[in-house]
């Protein structure tokens, strides 16, 4: 592997490495409470949106930018989150990957696949059984 390969290869594993642990270390800094909520978030972010790099890390970075700002205005989590935590963060993921949030994508799917499968209210695709 030449050197220009190599350089390459290695700023594709640290760079995100380092974002990570840049996003990290503000999260340590947040108050308490900003600081949980943060953690909980990133929690079901990381259960439930793709991963692809560098989407994610500017998700996450996001994320630390709206607490931290969150902290230092004083406005309180709930008025950050909202009364419903989860719709708040599926609608806060959708903004970061293509093509909405992954379970709303299955859900679809699965609608499409059952109505295409349903053909004409047969029970089959390609006709009367």
């Amino acid at each position: 592997m030449s050197d220009v390969e190599n350089t390459g290869f290695i700023s594709k594993l640290i760079g995100p490495k380092k974002r990570w642990r840049a996003y990290k270390a503000r999260v340590k800094e947040l108050p308490g409470g900003y600081r949980t909520a943060v953690e909980a978030i990133e929690r079901h972010l990381m259960h439930f949106v793709p991963t692809d790099g560098d989407s994610n890390a500017a998700m996450f970075e996001d994320l630390a930018d709206l607490f931290e700002q969150a902290a230092v205005n004083g406005t309180p989590i709930r008025e950050v989150v909202g009364e419903d935590p989860v719709d708040f963060v599926e609608e806060f993921a959708r903004n970061y990957s293509e093509g909405g949030y992954v379970p709303a994508r299955a859900r679809k799917q699965l609608i499409e696949e059952l109505e295409r499968a349903a053909g004409n209210g047969t029970g089959t695709a390609d006709g009367p059984v």
